[in-house]
């Protein structure tokens, strides 16, 4: 497939006065793809099974390089053996990495995990922190990652910036940064702090099943008229409704996020 004309090389227009896109244009427009969004997929949540802050950071850390699904299957055991901060720090590494092995460079992620228990327990009392500024100093755990945690477990409202959301977020026009600090920025600026959570549910659940990487289904997209980069993908409604991907269903052991 021919490379897919971005938002950085042509600005979205208003269709009917073929004009460029006012401020005021975009910010009703972006909250209208949101709204349509929640629609689409009103079970939008995180996609990792968790039922404290501690599981859910672990978990997070975990997903790097590997899929949400492979780490769900891996977590229930790790969570019985390690159900604290300390368990993680004082963990035997071998152990530790036997239960990691199936998710890939599981020597690296067992020295982070133990690495994060370590810090957690010498700098916070063995507790997650509820601040950005905090988790932001632990080993291992980047601002997405602090979102995902702060979003998800402490209801703190952030935007969590993975491949996914900065992808939908070009291609929709949202912004045209690449770097994943100024996307949280110029996209924060267009909506509510309260919705941001949200939001990164939205835009992520709707990159990984229709606005895929390499053939996104515009035929099948909810939003595709309010998208400048329509046509990127199949554009017949059957043949792209053939390309979604369904959400994985929710394991029965994952707990609820909490509030």
């Amino acid at each position: 497939m021919a490379d897919v004309t971005t938002v950085r090389e042509r600005e979205p227009e208003n269709a009917a006065e073929g004009t460029a896109e006012s401020r005021l244009a975009l910010v009703r427009r972006a909250r209208r793809i949101n709204r349509l969004l929640a629609e689409t997929y009103p079970d939008a949540r995180a996609e990792l099974d968790f039922r404290t802050p501690l599981e859910l950071l672990i978990a997070t850390v975990l997903s790097a390089q590997t899929t949400d699904v492979r780490v769900n299957q891996t977590t229930p055991e790790l969570f019985v053996m390690y159900p604290d901060a300390r368990a993680y720090a004082e963990a035997d590494p071998d152990e530790l990495e036997d239960i990691l092995r199936p998710l890939g460079f599981f020597r690296a992620k067992a020295r982070a995990v133990i690495g994060l228990g370590q810090a957690l327990v010498e700098r916070y009392d063995g507790e997650v922190p509820g601040r950005l500024k905090d988790l932001v100093t632990l080993p291992g755990v980047g601002r997405k990652t602090a979102n995902v945690v702060l979003g998800n477990a402490f209801g703190v409202p952030g935007i969590t910036v993975d491949t996914h959301f900065g992808r939908v977020a070009r291609r929709l026009g949202l912004t045209t940064e690449e770097d994943p600090v100024k996307v949280e920025t110029e996209v924060g600026e267009l909506f509510p702090k309260k919705d941001w959570t949200m939001l990164s549910h939205h835009l992520v659940w709707h990159g990984r099943r229709v606005c895929i990487a390499r053939n996104p289904a515009c035929g099948a997209c909810s939003i595709a008229d309010l998208c400048p980069s329509y046509g990127a993908g199949e554009t017949d409604p059957d043949k792209a409704a053939k390309l979604v991907r369904p959400a994985p269903e929710r394991s029965e052991s994952a707990g609820l996020p909490l509030k």
